[in-house]
């Protein structure tokens, strides 16, 4: 298993529209490869003293901080997966109800993957 993750700030207004957007993108995500897909709206997050969520993503007072993921079957699959996502005509069409300049991301590797019943 390979796992994208992601933090970003949406404005709390335009959290119906981010619902849609990911309604609207997540046949295209899945179509190339993602097995699973995870988006998580703030709830309980504190705020740090030296970092946190929302000074690593700048939120603003009126954005909420997510905290998402895409699970791959692999890097490779991963790596196929987001050529084939960049290329799609659909990715373009996409409105994005946030900043996406501000958001963080990055792959990673799989080192322990326990379910605790």
């Amino acid at each position: 298993m390979y796992i994208d993750g992601f933090v970003t700030a949406v404005p709390k207004a335009n959290k119906e529209k981010y619902i849609a957007h990911l309604k609207e993108a997540a046949p295209l995500i899945k179509d190339c490869g993602v097995t699973r897909m995870v988006e998580t709206w703030q709830d309980d997050v504190s705020k740090g003293k030296i970092t946190d969520f929302f000074k690593a993503v700048e939120a603003k007072e009126d954005e909420a901080v997510l905290f998402s993921w895409f699970e791959w079957p692999s890097k490779e699959a991963r790596d196929a997966g987001v050529k084939k996502m960049m290329e799609d005509e659909r990715m373009h069409h996409l409105e994005m109800p946030f900043d996406g300049s501000r958001m963080i991301f990055g792959g990673f590797e799989a080192i322990f993957d326990e379910t605790l019943n």
